[in-house]
C-alpha cells in the first residue's frame, strides 16, 4: 500500500461552492466529487469487482452493521480483510451502522454507552458501542471509517434532536480515542435534524475535534428537498475547506448536482442499484420504466448517448422482455447502465470544474432532465 490519507483541493467554481479535489488513501487516489456504489454486504448487487472497475468506480461503500451480523467480522478478518474477501483492491468506506439504528428503531435501545439491538435476521441480541464500531472497522481493514452516530427520525422535537446531537458528539470523541490505525481515515457525522442552529453548533463542535473528514448525516429521512438543501447550506460553511465532505445516503441525479454546487465531495446511495432491480433506468433525459408496454418493440437503447455496455448491445424491447420474464440478466444489465450513468455524471462534473464551466454543465443537466416521468420518446 502507498501513502496515508490526505485531501487536496484542485479547482473551484466562481459562481457556487462546487469544488473538485483528490482524496489519497493507501490503496489509491479518489477524484472528487465522487459517487460510491453501495456494497452493503461486501457486494454491489449483481456486479463483479472487475465490472465495477470497468465502469470507473474508484471507491465503494460497505456496511459494518450488516457485515457484523453476517458473515461476521472475525470471518472476514481471518480471510485477509474486506478487500481480499470481496476481491476489490481499491478504497472502501465502511459506514458505522448509525443508519440502521434509525431504520431498525423497533429493534434497538439507545443508551449513553451504545446501542443494544435485536438482529433483524434471527432476533439475537447484540451491543455496539462507539469503541466496538471502530474496532470492527479496523478489523475489516477499510480505508475510511465512520464514527457511530444517532440519526434522529423526522419529524423530531428540537429538544430530542439537541440531546441526540450531544450524544453523537460524545460518541465521536470516544471513537477518536479508540481509533488506533492512523492509515485509516476516521470521519465524524454531523447531525442536528432540521434545526439550522443545531446543525451549525454540531458541525462546529465536531470540527474542533479535528477529524480527517466529515459526513453530513440525518438527511433524506423524509424531509422535503428544500429543507434538505437548506440544512446543507447551513452545515457546509462550518466544515473546513481542507477536509472531505460526505453527504450520506443522497440521492437522485439532481440531488447530486444540487449538493455538489453547495460544496459536497462524496456521495453514496442505493438508488441506482435498487431502481435497476425495480425496472427503472436513470438517463440523462429522465427516468425510464422498462416494464411499460410502449417498449415492447422499441429497438433503441435505454439512452442513445450512453456508452455503457448495456446501451451498446441491448434494446429497450429486449430489456423489457427480460424484466417482465423476471430474468436475472435484466437486473444486471439495468444495474450496469444506472451505475455507469451515475459515475459518468460525477466525471462530467469533475471535468466541468477543471475547465471552469460548471454553471454551463448545470444548465445543460437541468435542461435535459426536463421530463421527470417515464420517457415517452
Amino acid at each position: 500500500m502507498g501513502r496515508g490519507f490526505s485531501f487536496r483541493l484542485l479547482a473551484t467554481d466562481a459562481a457556487s461552492q462546487a469544488r473538485m479535489g483528490e482524496i489519497t488513501t493507501p490503496r489509491g487516489s479518489i477524484p472528487t466529487p465522487v459517487f460510491m456504489p453501495v456494497g452493503t454486504l461486501a457486494t454491489v448487487k449483481t456486479m463483479t469487482s472487475e465490472e465495477l472497475c470497468d465502469l470507473g468506480a474508484q471507491i465503494i461503500l460497505a456496511n459494518t452493521y450488516h457485515l457484523f451480523l453476517r458473515p461476521g467480522v472475525e470471518v472476514i478478518q481471518s480471510l485477509g480483510g474486506l478487500h481480499r474477501f470481496m476481491h476489490w483492491d481499491r478504497p472502501i468506506l465502511t459506514d458505522s451502522g448509525g443508519f440502521q439504528i434509525f431504520s431498525l428503531a423497533p429493534l434497538r435501545q439507545i443508551t449513553e454507552e451504545g446501542v443494544t439491538f435485536r438482529s433483524h435476521l434471527n432476533g439475537t441480541s447484540h451491543f455496539l458501542s462507539p469503541e466496538k464500531v471502530v474496532a470492527l472497522q479496523e478489523a475489516l481493514d477499510s480505508d475510511i471509517i465512520i464514527c457511530l452516530d444517532e440519526c434522529p427520525a423526522f419529524p423530531a422535537t428540537e429538544e430530542y434532536v439537541a440531546r441526540s446531537a450531544a450524544l453523537t458528539l460524545r460518541w465521536a470523541q470516544r471513537s477518536k480515542i479508540a481509533h488506533t490505525r492512523p492509515e485509516q481515515a476516521l470521519f465524524a457525522v454531523t447531525q442536528g435534524g432540521m434545526y439550522p442552529h443545531l446543525r451549525q453548533e454540531h458541525a462546529q463542535a465536531l470540527v474542533a475535534q479535528d477529524f480527517q473528514g466529515y459526513a453530513i448525516g440525518g438527511l433524506s429521512v423524509g424531509e422535503d428537498k428544500d429543507t434538505r438543501l437548506a440544512m446543507l447550506e447551513v452545515s457546509i460553511p462550518e466544515l473546513p475547506e481542507n477536509k472531505p465532505r460526505y453527504l450520506m445516503g443522497v440521492g437522485t441525479p439532481a440531488d447530486l448536482v444540487d449538493a455538489v454546487s453547495r460544496g459536497v465531495d462524496m456521495f453514496d446511495c442505493v438508488l441506482p442499484t435498487r431502481n435497476a432491480r425495480n425496472g427503472m433506468a436513470l438517463t440523462r433525459n429522465g427516468r425510464l420504466v422498462i416494464k411499460n408496454a410502449r417498449y415492447v418493440q422499441d429497438s433503441r437503447p435505454l439512452d442513445e448517448a450512453c456508452g455503457c455496455y448495456t446501451c451498446q448491445h441491448y434494446s429497450r424491447a429486449y430489456l423489457r422482455h427480460l424484466f417482465v420474464a423476471r430474468e436475472i440478466l435484466a437486473y444486471r444489465l439495468l444495474t450496469v447502465h444506472n451505475l455507469y450513468y451515475y459515475l459518468e455524471l460525477m466525471a462530467g462534473m469533475r471535468q466541468a470544474l477543471t475547465q471552469g464551466r460548471f454553471q454551463e454543465f448545470r444548465r445543460n443537466f437541468y435542461g435535459q432532465q426536463q421530463n421527470g416521468g417515464d420517457l415517452g420518446d
